[in-house]
């Protein structure tokens, strides 16, 4: 299995950046990464997600354009940088891991979680 840790939240304003990373340890080969994230009182949602190989990328509508997801295999770690925030991108943001080499949207799919980090964008 693989163990995920999340870092690089925190509080930024408006128009300002992030970036956000998920450290990967234990069986770190052949893993696609997904970034999902909760909002207080909302549901769980789909942020962006990448492929073990980086082939396939897809993203949430309202992210397109501002997020950028990328991994290091090398260094066992994927990237979520994160431009020109808005206060309705304020969630605790989590990283997930499945096997299989094909990016999901659908966190349903994601066997591994990291524990998440908290996300604020002042307006």
């Amino acid at each position: 299995q693989v163990t995920l840790v999340e870092s690089g939240g925190g509080l930024v304003q408006a128009g300002g950046s992030l970036r956000l990373s998920c450290a990967a340890s234990g069986r770190t080969f052949n893993y696609d990464l997904g970034w999902f994230r909760q909002a207080p009182g909302k549901e769980r949602e789909f942020v962006a997600a990448i492929s073990w190989s980086g082939a396939l990328i897809y993203y949430e509508d309202s992210v397109q354009g501002r997020f950028t997801i990328s991994r290091d295999n090398a260094k066992n770690t994927v990237y979520l940088q994160m431009n020109n925030l808005k206060p309705e991108d304020t969630a605790v943001y989590s990283c997930a891991a499945k096997y299989g080499g094909v990016a999901s949207m659908r966190s349903s799919n994601y066997q591994f979680w990291g524990q998440g980090t908290q996300v604020i964008v002042s307006s």
